[in-house]
């Protein structure tokens, strides 16, 4: 964690923005967890939080079995920020009154700011203390409750934002935490370090310093195994752990066949060849394709690529009888999105197969190094680390690998045309400066044959689709409008390269309605 004991609680009442939370008061270099809005009280109070933050969520306080935030963090003598049904909940909770909106607001609005609050005084978008923000709410705040003023509004909503200076209670209609809020960083910031007063120290090189002390306490002179993909998660988890514990650490990589271009190589290479990391390479092909044969569906293939790789890593596993430990590279989002509140009332949005670990049949304790960091965290680490920019920041890659992009039944020919015609497409991305401008890019194969020309004879030949998207959370996304230059050459050089296709398309699908990965 951090050096000293500042630390901001975010109570999840189930808003789909609670993560960016989180992930803005680490930007502002300090420390952040999110827990079920109903955390118990002793949980509370162990925590020991510098300040606490209530979410938005889809809920209504005058709804019959509503949410509502622990009464002690209101006795706690901490601040405390509400942000849209978190501003709700502490109104209604405090004697103030919440009523169905005649007028909702959804997306861009422009405040006005009272100008004498300690959150917004001198943050404004222009004059006059006008600020841009992103409202999502249809209930409003219709009553202050005793002590608190109003610190922004407009016409549709009189009370936007409002404030007990005494108690340093804040509480904001609007989402701060959302870029479409032009200074929802600057508010962030100014709750956490001048109204909480927050030091600045949750950064990389304190908590490279304290996580090696940890593994190396957790571990004593026990052994380690790590299934180590290539992945960012697990390539970084394997740099944290060959950092604290060396030769007690074992990675098993399994090579499924379904990996992008030589990229069994390039991971001996970086892990066994400049990092020293004890590294056992399963060569695991035909296991994973003879399982895949004849299967088409995406579920289903998901499944067998899932269940295979649990066979292959135990199987392997066996032979290493002094491993204690299976570390896995978990990060903060699947542990928050795989955790349900009690009494069952905060959902579990999915569950994570790296959540919980592999079987019990194991008999290993599960080390997690990467569990409190977010993705774009974790990559920083890497970096600091000594892994390659290149490597750590590479656009994400599906864990089933190839068997999704491969649309309908995986055979072995498909997946050496795909992993050739999509090393081109990245190529030609990084080449032309456009890598770094899309947040994901790939090929599909389509088990279709079309006609086509080339030279004076006729081809009948497979047919790909280029897939690049422009995205911030992955949870919505825009088709990236690709240069047609750029698109023209990538084409060019497929068919020219890659015998066995002879048609390039484009995909301009958004999502929604599409999903960025096609299965």
């Amino acid at each position: 964690m951090s050096n000293s004991n500042d630390k901001i609680l975010i109570l999840d009442f189930g808003s789909q923005y609670t993560q960016l939370i989180a992930r803005r008061v680490r930007e502002a270099e300090v420390f952040s967890e999110i827990h079920p809005w109903d955390m118990d009280e002793a949980a509370i109070q162990a925590f020991q939080p510098s300040g606490i933050i209530l979410s938005g969520g889809p809920n209504s306080v005058n709804d019959e079995d509503t949410f509502a935030a622990p009464t002690c963090i209101f006795e706690m003598g901490v601040p405390v920020l509400g942000i849209c049904f978190g501003m709700q909940t502490m109104a209604a909770q405090l004697g103030g009154a919440v009523e169905e909106g005649v007028t909702r607001e959804f997306g861009y609005a422009e405040l006005v700011t009272s100008g004498d609050s300690s959150l917004l005084r001198g943050i404004e978008d222009k004059a006059g203390g006008l600020l841009d923000v992103w409202m999502s709410h249809g209930d409003k705040v219709t009553a202050l409750p005793e002590g608190f003023k109003i610190i922004c509004s407009n016409d549709a909503t009189p009370i936007a934002g409002m404030a007990d200076e005494a108690r340093k209670f804040y509480a904001l209609q609007f989402h701060p935490e959302v870029t479409h809020t032009n200074q929802g960083t600057a508010i962030l910031s100014r709750f956490v370090h001048e109204i909480c007063g927050c030091a600045r120290d949750w950064n990389m090189p304190h908590y490279i310093d304290e996580a090696v002390a940890k593994i190396r306490e957790q571990v004593g002179d026990e052994e380690v195994i790590l299934g180590l993909s290539g992945g960012v998660d697990s390539s970084v988890a394997a740099a944290l752990l060959q950092r604290a514990i060396g030769d007690q650490l074992t990675c098993i990589f399994v090579d499924n066949g379904l990996l992008r271009l030589d990229e069994g190589e390039q991971v001996m290479d970086m892990f066994a060849g400049n990092l020293g990391v004890k590294v056992d390479r399963i060569d695991a092909e035909k296991v994973f394709l003879d399982a895949l044969a004849g299967v088409s569906d995406p579920e289903e293939k998901r499944k067998i690529i899932g269940r295979e790789f649990v066979h292959v890593f135990q199987a392997e596993a066996e032979r290493l009888p002094n491993a204690k430990w299976l570390a896995q590279g978990t990060i903060y989002p699947d542990v928050i999105e795989s955790a349900g509140g009690k009494n069952g009332k905060a959902k579990t949005i999915k569950s994570h197969h790296n959540v919980g670990g592999l079987p019990d049949t194991l008999h290993l304790k599960l080390l997690e190094p990467l569990r409190e960091l977010f993705k774009d965290e974790v990559r920083e680490l890497g970096v600091a680390l000594g892994l390659p920019r290149e490597m750590v920041y590479r656009h994400p890659f599906p864990g089933p690998g190839l068997g999704v992009r491969i649309l309908g039944e995986v055979k072995k020919e498909y997946a050496d045309l795909l992993r050739r015609a999509d090393a081109i497409f990245i190529e030609e991305l990084r080449a032309s400066g456009w890598y770094d401008k899309t947040s994901q890019a790939f090929v599909v194969f389509l088990p279709v044959k079309s006609v086509g020309v080339m030279g004076d004879g006729r081809t009948y030949e497979w047919v790909v689709s280029l897939r690049a998207v422009v995205t911030q959370d992955f949870m919505t996304a825009h088709w990236a409008e690709l240069p047609y230059s750029l698109l023209g050459k990538v084409s060019n050089r497929i068919i020219n390269e890659v015998r066995g296709i002879n048609r390039v398309v484009y995909d301009v699908s958004g999502k929604p309605p599409a999903t960025i990965e096609w299965e």
